[in-house]
């Protein structure tokens, strides 16, 4: 029997739409995996081994009568039995009960399956969603094929036709697996066309493994790994390969795998990019429109105007001598560069039809863009899925030029900081143009049309005064409006403030208007001076306030952070939610604040900067503080205190819900500002998560404002944006801050914590010898300030450090240090902690049988005390998978470490994610299987990029080694060995003398 299609893939029954809402559910049935048939979620009775052959047989038949004798060859091939004939019409009379009438019916001595509904049928609807793929690639849109090819694979459950015997079933799970197989290459060639190596290797690897002599997933590999700037491994891939088949087959590589190679070798530029034609790009093509509104009064520089416009005519039609054209517009802040640019870039949509891409560089504050997260956003606004976006910045700005190659694309770079932050955004080809503004003339951009835009004429400054607040006005009053712009330093951003303040007052002249300016007490000196004149014209802004919104506009902007949310400007303010966003709003409205998203409010820097100066003049004397704050006296050390107050008592209530039962929250300070309280962990995460910028900033100006102990007390309740490896750096800063503050104000209770703290990220981060001396450190001033959480959390930490570092008599004092801190503390958990890492240093030193006993009393202790406990508990669950595994018990160990992977995800703990995914790569070591250990591994890799330090990754490359060593990838193996003993030798850690083991005793391929 022969039933394969004429494009490769299956042929199955010819299938009818399914009925009208209401009727009978019709049958379904599956062949990809176990043979099943179902009547809604009804599971029917399909009989043993060979009745079920028998219906596959017809299922596959695509409609088709099969004869007796067909049958029989089906079922038993060449030797069947003495009553084949009457067991074949045995089996159909049964199936023929137990399915619709109709269904299985008899025609000229045989048997057919007919009449079945759409989709009735899983091998069907795969061969469906494949066709569909086609289509889609063929038309340029991979990002339809990719998911549409997973529907695809996701119908098949296990092997095809599994359990079911006889000679066709056999000839049709092979037929069928080479489709599912082909349909897999097809899927991850996408993948690595629109740029997603990284995540492609671990799943190759796997494949590889699982597939020794399938050359194409070899290339495909070979390609991820180069992709990835693992070029050794990728050649080591080849190796593997070629002495594979001469040992197998005694044949070498086909050609292709052998020309990709020789790219490799030579580092083809050309293999860094997506391989699919430029006329098939490798993501939805979306036609972005980012520009933000141009203003409706626009008014004057028309010679910038018409200059721009010509350049950016002249790239978008192809001109400009074929080079991609870029201009770049300079100026002090607040000259109106952003406007003009925007108001050009509106004019030149038409020569950009494929769409307009707008990014806020934010270069004149300290914290500007990063290229790469600018990158993120520009290639997600072209239609690349999250999943494909890259790591890098080099590879995010190739696979963005790729995107911009063939279109017509304006990119409207807003506030850059210096070249250097605009080059990795600008577009490559021609076609597309950039406009960049900054305050500073870039030079160092080459081939870009430099303009500095100076400020407005008088002229022009009159005309835009007169088109906001209206020509009547103006035209009685000329003279008066002529000083009103003047005394704006004919800056655009002031003159709009001062004219909005005129138009929202129906009952004020120009002349009043004009009389309030002339008065130089309300403006800076240094109104003409540079950035100076900005904060001059602010102070018409600020000077038209109402009391409420000054004190709101200048106590906000104490307060550092990229944005600040509706709840802590609230706290800042002491007022209720309602009010501060009313107040918040009309301070919007003024365009002294901006909404950054829906109850998120920013400042521009250079706003924020006068706020403060306001802040400084008149805060001083409003308020209360303690003599030896070095804090500047008055409300805004009190509206600083709330802030931190408002942070504190929030990441308490976090903590509290990722650690129930811990001590900890005992020994925390409490503040007078309540913090919010949350439905569920999830809620709880997010706002942790969200918060973390200000969050951070907080504790970092606390420790320079006198809040010592309560900003050491929030590094403690927000550990979880350390230890996530997310906010690592920002964490250690204001750790670091306030262990400087704390020096100077001779407090060692807040030195001792914020030690403690960084001690414990720098631990997270691989940076050991340094967390061993800031946790000796912060175990001293522990125990001068007689601080129970320093004194046990310290002396943990340093038993970390010793177990990782190979000293394990010095782990095990520490440990058991601890251990009784914790106990003479009543903290349970911390009690269950210690005897979990002391469960690691017996298994270290071979006492497997204590190990094991040691961690199952900390998960007793964890499970005891609140079975909510769940981070807490996903550690408890780690060290026993640990001592499992060690100790040879495989399926339970597999179950503990299985546990604490999900209950890792759902904390979003990156670090001891990747780090279990790496344990499980173990103890499928253990457990002899080396292509699942393989994949653990890769899989920990992709997870700890960026974190978890150097030592921990080169421990993941050994294993990595060792698991590709099993399944037959010996040099891979040894490339990822050498790396990781380069680390190891670097860092003169114990495990390079196994690593070189390994080398020594691995044959080379």
């Amino acid at each position: 029997m022969d039933d394969r299609a004429e494009h490769g893939g299956p042929r199955v029954p010819r299938q009818r739409r399914s009925g009208a809402a209401g009727e009978p559910a019709e049958l379904r049935f599956d062949v990809l995996g176990p043979v099943r048939a179902r009547r809604g979620e009804e599971q029917l009775a399909t009989g043993g081994p060979q009745q079920r052959a028998l219906l596959a047989a017809l299922l596959l038949r695509e409609g088709r009568t099969a004869t007796a004798g067909e049958l029989i060859d089906a079922l038993w091939g060449e030797d069947p039995p003495s009553q084949a004939l009457a067991a074949v019409r045995t089996y159909a009379s049964r199936l023929r009960k137990a399915l619709d009438p109709g269904t299985l019916v008899s025609e000229s001595g045989g048997y057919a399956v007919r009449g079945l509904g759409e989709g009735a049928l899983d091998l069907a609807r795969a061969q469906e969603f494949a066709a569909e793929a086609d289509k889609a690639r063929a038309a340029g849109d991979l990002g339809r094929a990719r998911e549409t090819l997973n529907r695809a694979l996701g119908l098949w459950d296990g092997e095809t036709l599994a359990g079911v015997p006889g000679p066709y079933a056999e000839a049709q799970r092979v037929r069928l697996e080479e489709w599912r197989l082909g349909l897999l290459e097809s899927r991850l060639d996408m993948d690595l066309e629109q740029g997603c190596h990284a995540e492609a290797v671990s799943e190759l690897t796997a494949l590889t493994a699982a597939y020794p002599l399938r050359e194409r997933l070899r290339e495909l590999l070979m390609l991820a790994l180069y992709r990835s700037g693992r070029q050794a491994e990728a050649l080591a891939v080849y190796a593997d390969t070629r002495r594979l088949l001469a040992e197998e087959l005694g044949v070498d590589p086909r050609a292709g795998l052998r020309e990709l190679q020789r790219r490799i070798l030579q580092a083809d530029p050309e293999l860094a990019e997506p391989s699919a034609p430029a006329a098939e790009p490798a993501v939805v093509r979306v036609r972005p429109a980012q520009l933000p509104a141009t203003v409706p009064d626009f008014t004057g520089r028309a010679a910038f105007v018409a200059e721009l416009s010509e350049v950016l005519a002249a790239a978008g039609g192809g001109g400009a001598g074929g080079v991609m054209a870029v201009s770049a517009l300079a100026g002090i802040g607040g000259v109106g560069k952003t406007t003009l640019a925007v108001h050009v870039a509106h004019r030149a949509r038409p020569v950009f039809p494929d769409g307009q891409l707008y990014v806020d560089l934010q270069g004149a504050g300290a914290r500007a863009a990063e290229p790469e997260t600018v990158l993120g956003a520009f290639l997600r606004a072209l239609g690349t899925a999250e999943s494909a976006v890259p790591d890098s910045l080099e590879e995010r700005a190739a696979l963005y030029r790729s995107l911009l190659d063939g279109r017509r694309i304006l990119v409207l770079l807003d506030n850059a900081r210096d070249a250097a932050q605009v080059r990795p955004l600008l577009p490559g080809t021609e076609g597309c143009a950039a406009l960049v503004t900054s305050r500073v003339r870039m030079v160092d951009l080459a081939g870009a049309h430099l303009v500095d835009l100076d400020v407005m004429s008088p002229d022009e400054a009159l005309a835009l005064f007169t088109r906001i607040v209206g020509e009547e006005r103006v035209a009685s009053e000329r003279e008066a409006a002529l000083d009103v712009v003047a005394a704006c330093g004919f800056l655009p951003l002031a003159i709009r403030i001062a004219a909005s303040r005129l138009a929202s007052r129906r009952t004020w002249t120009v002349s009043v208007l004009a009389a309030k300016l002339a008065d130089e007490r309300r403006r800076l000196d240094e109104l003409q001076a540079g950035d100076l004149a900005v904060k001059a014209t602010f102070e018409l802004g600020y000077g038209a306030l109402e009391p409420a919104q000054a004190r709101a506009f200048r106590l906000l902007g104490l307060a550092d952070g990229p944005d600040i949310s509706l709840r802590a400007a609230a706290a800042v303010l002491d007022l209720p939610p309602e009010e501060a966003e009313d107040l918040l709003e009309s301070l919007v409205d003024t365009s002294l604040l901006e909404s950054a998203a829906p109850g998120r409010y920013r400042y521009h820097d250079l706003v924020r900067l006068y706020a403060r100066a306001c802040a400084e003049r008149d805060e001083q004397a409003s308020g209360v503080g303690a003599p030896h704050t070095p804090f500047v006296q008055g409300g805004r050390e009190v509206a600083m205190s709330r802030l931190l107050d408002f942070y504190l008592a929030t990441a308490t209530g976090v903590y509290a819900i990722e650690r129930p039962g811990e001590r900890v929250l005992d020994h925390l300070s409490r503040g007078d500002y309540p913090g919010l309280t949350f439905r569920d962990r999830g809620q709880a995460l997010d706002w942790l998560f969200t918060e973390a910028s200000g969050l951070l900033a907080a504790v970092q100006q606390a420790g320079t404002a006198g809040m010592l102990r309560r900003a050491a007390d929030l590094l403690l309740a927000a550990v979880d944006l350390g230890e996530s490896g997310i906010s690592s750096r920002q964490y250690v800063r204001a750790a670091t801050a306030v262990v400087e503050a704390a020096q100077r104000s001779r407090d060692p209770y807040a030195e001792g914590r914020a030690r403690l703290m960084h001690s414990h990220i720098l631990g997270v981060s691989g940076q050991f010898t340094e967390s061993d001396r800031e946790a000796g450190a912060a175990l001293t001033l522990g125990l001068a300030a007689q601080d129970p959480v320093v004194c046990a959390q310290a002396p943990n930490q340093q038993g970390i450090i010793a177990l990782y570092n190979g000293r394990h008599d010095e782990a095990e004092q520490h440990l058991t240090k601890a251990l009784a801190a914790f106990r003479a503390d009543r903290n349970t958990p911390g009690e269950a902690s210690a005897l979990c890492n002391l469960s690691r240093v017996h298994l270290a030193t071979g006492r497997t049988e204590s190990a094991v006993s040691l961690a199952r009393q900390g998960v007793t202790i964890y499970e005891r005390d609140d079975t909510g406990m769940a981070l807490r508990l996903a550690n408890g669950k780690y060290a026993l998978g640990l001592a499992l595994t060690s100790a040879g018990e495989i399926k339970p160990a597999l179950r503990a470490l299985t546990d604490a992977l999900g209950m890792f995800q759902d904390a979003r703990q990156q670090l001891w994610h990747g780090m279990t995914l790496f344990r499980l790569a173990e103890l499928h070591l253990a457990d002899h299987c080396p292509a699942r250990a393989a994949a653990c591994a890769e899989q920990a890799l992709a997870v700890l990029h960026g974190i978890g330090g150097d030592w921990r990754r080169a421990n993941v490359l050994t294993a990595l080694g060792r698991g590709l060593h099993g399944v037959g990838q010996l040099d891979r193996a040894r490339v990822c060995w050498q790396e990781a003993l380069s680390v190891f030798e670097t860092l003169r850690s114990p495990e390079a003398a196994d690593v070189r083991a390994l080398l020594a005793s691995a044959p080379v391929g």
